[in-house]
């Protein structure tokens, strides 16, 4: 089953070629009605016949004495198919015009490759800031899943050139959610990666109201530090050093931890969002009584309906013996580092960026421990030896169908094994 055709809620959407009613024709977020002419090398560049074999055999494949289980979500969502889609359909749409795009479309290396093979230039932020003043108003300019922030957006509208805007329907879900925290007049507690593309973007989303600000966390530890600060512990200074780059301008913790609305990124790891926000309206209650938490307190899922998909199916292949998880996806996927972090709870996991992770002449593969950031490891023997075994596999939600299955044919290969399907 091809990864571009499969039912989903993005099958069902109409593609419109034009901007609505209320927008510049300068601006689209809905594509350009090509997608049946780019659907061929869509399908040429990412799909995986040796994934639709697995699919087809109840997500099992035995060869010899190993299988290979994989888990019943994985790889590209519904809203990186779109964000891909619509860069091939720009690209086809303007076939003689600079394109260019803020940032990388998706965290995978492989799918960005592509499209610089296109003649798509992909800018890099210096500093957390990209320089757009190269940009021309004859220039063409895609907006990443991510979405970026309001001054990166509005300094690009402010050029006149062409934006087509890829923004994922589940990160715009969040903004709304921010965007009323401010307008209400609460802080957002955003629990996430505060240099990451999305979390910069929602947060930024506060900045629309003049009180609005924001706080990130990046994990429980960093929770219970402002847990702590509400009920009345810990030095203000200390406070302010420790999040300093995750803060709003202006931010004070005096003022704007009395009224608390929770979010998340929309790729974090979804039971650890769901404690931080129960903390967080625990500790209030703690310091101020039961009326405050109820009047001064919000709290919101907003982790994205193909991330939660992906961790409860992850969860369920590990209720199965196995003896390891492989774990495919960009090192910079916050989606795959949480899937290889739930992983790693149960068994021994290996989180690659593709099959390349794996040699199978020594046995070898190279991977980046859960919970390591910058650092990749070497481990020979990964895979038991004179006994059948069973390896489970999962992939973030930027990886694409190809590279499961050479990820699946190079585990064969580990012990000696191949099969004709790719």
């Amino acid at each position: 089953m091809a990864a571009f055709s499969r039912s989903t809620p993005y099958a069902r959407l109409e593609l419109m070629a034009a901007p609505l009613p209320d927008e510049p024709a300068t601006y689209f977020r809905k594509g350009f009605g090509l997608k049946t002419d780019v659907q061929g090398i869509l399908a040429s560049d990412y799909n995986g016949r040796l994934v639709d074999l697995l699919r087809e055999q109840d997500y099992t494949l035995v060869v010899d004495d190993v299988t290979i289980r994989l888990a019943r979500e994985f790889g590209f969502c519904y809203g990186v198919e779109r964000a891909v889609e619509y860069a091939y359909q720009t690209r086809k749409k303007f076939p003689d015009r600079r394109l260019l795009l803020v940032g990388e479309i998706i965290h995978n290396p492989h799918v960005n490759a592509k499209l610089r093979g296109m003649g798509i230039e992909i800018l890099e932020p210096a500093s957390g800031a990209f320089d757009f003043s190269d940009i021309h108003p004859d220039d063409v300019v895609i907006l990443p899943a991510f979405g970026v922030s309001i001054a990166d957006f509005e300094a690009l509208r402010t050029i006149g050139c062409v934006l087509v805007d890829t923004t994922c329907g589940s990160v715009l879900n969040v903004w709304k959610r921010v965007e009323t925290y401010a307008r209400d007049g609460f802080t957002a507690l955003i629990h996430g990666k505060h240099y990451h593309e999305e979390t910069r973007a929602t947060a930024s989303q506060v900045m629309k109201y003049p009180e609005g600000r924001y706080l990130v966390v990046r994990h429980m530890d960093e929770a219970r530090m402002v847990c702590d600060y509400i009920e009345g512990r810990g030095s203000r200074d200390a406070f302010m050093a420790h999040f300093a780059d995750a803060t709003a301008r202006g931010f004070d913790p005096d003022l704007h931890l009395r009224r608390i609305g929770v979010a998340n990124q929309t790729t974090m790891l979804a039971k650890e969002s769901l404690a931080i926000g129960e903390e967080v309206g625990r500790s209030i209650a703690r310091a101020r009584g039961a009326d405050a938490r109820a009047t001064d307190f919000r709290t919101f899922d907003t982790i994205c309906s193909a991330t939660q998909e992906r961790q409860d199916a992850v969860i369920a292949l590990l209720d199965e013996p196995l003896d390891a998880m492989i774990v495919v996806g960009g090192f910079n996927s916050s989606n795959t580092i949480s899937l290889a972090a739930l992983c790693a709870e149960r068994v021994p996991t290996y989180h690659i960026e593709d099959a390349e992770g794996i040699d199978a002449e020594s046995g070898t593969v190279h991977f980046r421990p859960a919970g390591v950031h910058h650092a990749e490891e070497a481990r020979a023997g990964w895979m038991p030896v004179g006994r059948p075994v069973r390896i489970g596999i999962t992939a973030g939600a930027s990886t694409p169908n190809n590279k499961i299955g050479e990820t699946v044919a190079r585990i064969l290969a580990t012990r000696g094994l191949a099969i004709d399907t790719f």
